[in-house]
């Protein structure tokens, strides 16, 4: 985590000292306060943790505050604007996360939405919607009451989820597409280059993420999750 003096605190802009993720901001404000307090890593403030409860942090949630930051990082929105953007990460992954988002920030991916999937009531549907990139959100793992998932120990993150959606077939030949509202970018991807934020083995973001040793689900055999980088402790 990074630490300012006192008096550099006292006069910092007020969008870096509030922090409202989806604010923007100029490529000046940035170069004034210095790019490498636009990508920390902070405990859980009781303001941010007042934002999760009862939404990401369920009452069965079995992590502990502690394993868990609250990382502040600039994204280029749709337009290529400066944006502000947050996200709660396991804490062991906080290093790798920051490397990565600092370097698609500094080759200016677009990446539309960052705000914590609190801002929707923990409602995984209504921020993929939203094509909103986030991290944790607890739950256990369909048909378990024992096994977290991925996201709900933060190590899965999901990127642009709108236009790179869930795919699966089902055994009766329909299919389940994640958020509904993705089905027209579910399809015949390989060939196509209409898809906006496209996720695929030639896109930045999946090269960084695959370097930093996560698995993309966009690589697994029965479903496919195009959003979807994980990592395993």
């Amino acid at each position: 985590m990074s630490s300012v003096s006192a008096e550099a605190a006292s006069s910092d802009p007020l969008w870096l000292s509030s922090w409202r993720a989806g604010t923007v901001v100029s490529d000046s404000d940035v170069k004034s306060v210095g790019i490498s307090r636009c990508f920390v890593s902070e405990d859980i403030s009781d303001k941010v943790f007042k934002r999760m409860w009862l939404k990401s942090w369920k009452r069965n949630c079995t992590m502990k505050r502690s394993q868990l930051c609250y990382l502040k990082m600039l994204h280029r929105n749709a337009k290529g604007q400066t944006q502000l953007g947050e996200m709660v990460v396991n804490r062991a992954i906080a290093g790798k996360v920051l490397r990565i988002f600092r370097k698609l920030y500094d080759s200016g991916y677009r990446i539309e939405r960052m705000v914590l999937i609190d801002d929707y009531d923990a409602d995984d549907q209504a921020s993929m919607r939203a094509n909103n990139t986030s991290c944790f959100n607890f739950r256990f793992m369909t048909g378990s009451k024992t096994r977290v998932s991925k996201h709900g120990q933060g190590l899965a993150i999901d990127i642009n989820a709108l236009y790179n959606p869930y795919v699966r077939k089902n055994s009766n030949g329909t299919w389940t597409i994640e958020p509904k509202e993705g089905r027209p970018y579910a399809f015949n991807r390989d060939k196509r280059k209409d898809i906006p934020y496209k996720i695929d083995r030639n896109d930045l973001v999946y090269k960084l993420f695959i370097e930093a040793g996560f698995t993309w689900g966009g690589a697994w055999r029965r479903s496919k999750d195009y959003q979807h980088f994980e990592i395993s402790l």
